[in-house]
């Protein structure tokens, strides 16, 4: 399906978010830690996870995101076959911490299960338990959505038959499902769906769906802590978006504050918190997910963390393709000779241990830097694996392409001073330093105690093509009268995000 920009970061956000909650979850599962508030990647939980590892609920989506990446019909017997393979390559690594329901579907189905013997191992431990109506599948929906965008009808199937593999009771595929269209929704309009959007093309159930959905709007998020099951996950997810406010200044911060709304929920935090998030990340993008959640990001399944969870996400809404001369997401380097500019590397001229530029030195990297913040698109091998790298979404095309862009040039400055105050030494660049290196680096300046109107002179002074667009120094200067409300109203920045 083809997505404008703003819809494509949506769609990335739909996984990488949910992967976000995941790790972010995990270590307050069940009471593992206290919870002050506001959530941070601290590891641990039930798993004994590293901080930013994700748990059972992204290594099972991203199982399922490697087959949807290659642009296959996920109805089809070949793609249940590779998912179900997938799901049990992850279960004989002997993962630390897996659902009950999935544990005992995925033992008995075996190292070298295929679909039909998985399904059938899923409706044994049915009849044997009575039940089967956890909340593994829901908690895997958001690469399910990104393969079948185009076809509710298709999309639907899709979910039942890949949350049928573990979960055989049809309540647990109905809530995949269900979940799948809100996603699907939220990336297509940029918006929450409400449940007329959703429900006529959910087809017949064997619950009542609208009402499971007004009794989350109206029940305030700790009401829904029996949250092992679909049911009780979908409410809690749904509650803690609808009952967190978007901030006034920077809307898309509410995907951080409903992720910590999920999280207070308690008892599955982890998985209560991915599924929030793929709908989070649906409607405000990746975009919306900060710097430092996404850099300790990693888990069973792939090389490479956030970055490769973007790779996944993209080819898989393009259908399995790339898309343009540069084959970007999976080129090794991004060719930008030619832009006028792109070989500038410069010293910030404000601030001490920063460097700012164009693309072409990253082909040749100082051996002085040990952190790298790009705000273009670069290849897989285009950073050294040595050197600590942050990819931001900084469109240098209209507005409109960047729904975020006040919290995004934030988070990128914040994430170049938190970098060289670990001791880094940190390379700033975009294509040519025209537009986006210019906006980022006089914000850079600007948080260390600068005047704005100083700080883009003096940046603009030290790059010799920038001339960043007029759009960007409007956010500039939103930003700063941001700061100046935060001082008059005593608004202390106590979460790193402001």
């Amino acid at each position: 399906m083809r997505l404008d920009s703003a819809q494509l970061d949506r769609a990335v956000g739909a996984l990488l978010a949910s992967a976000v909650g995941d790790a972010l979850g995990a270590g307050y599962e069940f009471g593992s830690a206290p919870y002050g508030g506001w959530p941070r990647m601290i590891g641990g939980g039930l798993g004994g996870f590293a901080p930013g590892e994700w748990t059972d609920d992204t290594a099972q989506a991203v199982a399922i995101a490697r087959v949807a990446a290659t642009g296959a019909d996920l109805r089809s017997e070949g793609a249940l076959d590779a998912i179900a393979a997938g799901f049990a390559e992850w279960y004989s690594g002997g993962p630390s911490d897996v659902g009950i329901q999935t544990s005992a579907v995925l033992r008995r189905a075996g190292r070298d299960a295929m679909a039909v013997a998985m399904a059938e191992a899923a409706a044994f431990v049915h009849a044997q338990s009575g039940r089967s109506a956890g909340n593994g599948s829901l908690m895997r929906t958001a690469p399910v959505a990104l393969a079948h965008l185009d076809d509710p009808v298709e999309l639907v199937a899709a979910a039942k038959a890949v949350s049928s593999l573990t979960h055989h009771d049809p309540i647990a595929g109905e809530g995949a499902a269900l979940w799948c269209l809100m996603i699907r929704h939220a990336i297509l309009h940029g918006e929450l769906p409400a449940a007329e959007d959703v429900l006529p093309l959910l087809g017949e159930t064997s619950h009542d769906w609208g009402a499971v959905l007004l009794e989350a709007e109206n029940g305030k998020p700790a009401r829904f802590h029996k949250n092992g099951w679909v049911v009780g996950a979908l409410q809690a997810a749904w509650s803690a978006i609808l009952h967190t406010l978007e901030p006034q200044d920077q809307p898309c911060r509410h995907l951080q504050e409903g992720l910590a709304t999920a999280i207070a929920i308690g008892n599955d935090t982890d998985t209560v918190a991915a599924i929030a998030g793929a709908l989070l990340g649906a409607r405000w993008g990746a975009s919306a997910v900060p710097q430092e959640w996404q850099a300790p990001l990693h888990g069973w399944g792939v090389d490479g963390g956030a970055a490769a969870l973007v790779v996944l996400a993209t080819t898989t809404v393009q259908g399995g393709r790339t898309r343009g001369r540069s084959e970007w997401p999976l080129c090794e380097r991004m060719d930008y000779r030619g832009y006028g500019g792109e070989s500038t590397y410069v010293a910030h001229p404000l601030v001490d241990g920063v460097w700012i530029g164009g693309a072409l030195p990253l082909d040749d990297l100082p051996e002085h830097i040990d952190a790298v913040v790009s705000l273009c698109r670069v290849g897989t091998k285009q950073v050294p694996d040595h050197v600590a790298s942050h990819a931001v979404r900084l469109l240098d095309t209209v507005a409109e392409d960047n729904p975020n862009v006040d919290f995004v040039i934030d988070d990128a400055a914040r994430t170049v001073l938190r970098l060289r105050d670990e001791g880094k030494r940190v390379f700033l660049h975009c294509v040519a330093a025209h537009s986006r290196t210019p906006t980022v680096a006089a914000r850079v300046g600007v948080l260390v105690g600068h005047d704005l109107g100083a700080a883009l002179r003096a940046v603009v002074d030290a790059l010799p093509s920038a001339r960043p667009q007029r759009w960007l120094v409007q956010a500039l200067r939103r930003l700063e009268q941001a700061d100046r409300a935060s001082i008059w109203s005593g608004d202390v920045d106590q979460r790193g995000l402001r």
